[in-house]
């Protein structure tokens, strides 16, 4: 078997989908059966989508201002892009004030159009939504994993672990991905600023996978749902020490709250119709895996496979990129 340029071979079986012990919306755990299937290594880099740029013209949305006729009560519409701004010291985190619209932020600019993807060539790719994603693994004659796919690839053989390199956050003190380094969102002790790593920059799974966890969320091609399977009775008993709302969703786009009603908070198992699509002012709603750079031990722990959160499909962040499967 030939393996496919920077991809690398995830075998199939059985695979422990979905944890009890963290969010709800990650209940239950359930075995699955998964068929094998070839990986892209990493998140895709700024240089490869410079490639599908180059070859295809194709204009992110980030970089097109919204229709007027979708917003008639919003003047001025620019476009632009949700960039993560720290804080000068504590604030109150159930609002995410860190989050802020930027004019003319896009996958070449990631924090707005003073900055620049020059030197990055290998950092992931950001500001991407649903679409961009999308056109690009068509482009690359490949396509965007399930979300059981993905978790299964992420866990790398090892059935269960909390992380994708076991069960201990830092084993013998190493820091195995980028996630947020001192008290979330304002003391930030990483050498530089917060953002995505290179890839390639952690130590790779079991699988040989580079940054599954942490640096940038990836897109799934699965429609959210707020639970595996409904019809799983779960405990209130089983609490969540984690935070209300998570640090990945911008103000504004409403995604959270409205795409998974009440499922945030500690203990709570309500949820609509798992036959119902989730969507926000009309979108189709999709899971995306991973964590990022902004998710931290004090606040939102995702930087795990189970983890998993909703997203509009025509929203973009500055740590939201994509990784793909073969066809």
């Amino acid at each position: 078997m030939i393996p496919p340029p920077g991809m690398v071979w995830i075998p199939g079986g059985k695979s422990l989908i979905g944890s009890d012990h963290h969010y709800p919306e990650e209940r239950p755990a359930h075995e699955v059966e998964v068929t094998g299937f070839w990986m892209d290594i990493h998140p895709v880099t700024n240089a490869q989508f410079a490639i599908f740029v180059e070859e295809t013209g194709h204009i992110t949305n980030a970089e097109i201002a919204p229709d007027q006729v979708d917003l008639p009560d919003v003047p001025g519409l620019v476009a632009g892009s949700a960039v993560f701004v720290a804080p000068e010291g504590p604030v109150d985190l159930s609002h995410p004030t860190w989050w802020q619209y930027v004019p003319d932020a896009n996958w070449r600019h990631p924090n707005g159009p003073n900055s620049t993807i020059e030197g990055l060539d290998h950092h992931p790719v950001v500001h991407i939504d649903y679409a961009d994603a999308l056109a690009y693994a068509n482009w690359a004659n490949k396509l965007l994993p399930t979300e059981t796919q993905w978790e299964h690839a992420a866990r790398g053989g090892i059935q269960g672990a909390t992380y994708a390199w076991g069960n201990h956050i830092a084993p013998a003190g190493h820091r195995m991905a980028n996630y947020w380094y001192g008290t979330f969102p304002w003391d930030n002790r990483k050498p530089h600023l917060p953002m995505p790593t290179p890839a390639g920059t952690f130590p790779p799974n079991g699988y040989g996978l580079y940054d599954m966890c942490g640096s940038v969320w990836e897109w799934t091609s699965d429609i959210w749902h707020p639970r595996h399977d409904i019809d799983s009775q779960q405990s209130n008993s089983q609490q969540s020490s984690t935070p209300q709302v998570p640090c990945c969703m911008p103000p504004g786009t409403d995604t959270f709250a409205d795409a998974v009603p009440d499922n945030t908070a500690p203990g709570t198992d309500a949820a609509p119709d798992k036959g119902t699509p989730q969507a926000v002012n009309h979108l189709v709603v999709r899971v995306i895996k991973g964590g990022s750079f902004l998710c931290a031990e004090n606040y939102c722990t995702r930087f795990r496979p189970a983890a998993r959160i909703p997203q509009s499909s025509e929203t973009a962040t500055n740590h939201l990129g994509l990784r793909c499967i073969a066809r």
